[in-house]
């Protein structure tokens, strides 16, 4: 399983959603979502500011994560920005890659 970051701000609707059915049934119709693509939810939170939701999920591919993030804008109540985490380990992998590249201007 991947892990996702998913970032959402509440549109007008998704706003008077939230304040009509409260904050833990919205976090009820993410955590069926995500377990619809066979994952699970491991963080949700609410936020002040530009973000208004924290989700973090497991999905199996980055395919389920997208159509995740498809219909929860599709629907109209939040706009979702989606961010691949990696582990430590796996950052550790990445810095030990070798990669023909020359930078601009070399």
């Amino acid at each position: 399983m991947a892990k996702y970051l998913f970032q959402a701000s509440l549109t007008e609707s998704g706003l008077k959603g939230t304040l009509k059915e409260g904050g833990s049934k919205r976090k009820e119709a993410v955590t069926q979502a995500v377990k619809s693509m066979n994952g699970t939810v491991e963080a949700y939170y609410y936020a002040f500011g530009k973000t208004d939701v924290f989700c973090i999920a497991d999905l199996p591919d980055n395919v389920s994560a997208a159509a995740l993030a498809l219909m929860i804008t599709a629907a109209g109540g939040a706009t979702i920005s989606t961010t691949v985490l990696i582990t430590p380990e796996e950052a550790d992998q990445a810095a030990k890659k070798t990669i023909a590249y020359r930078a601009p201007g070399k």
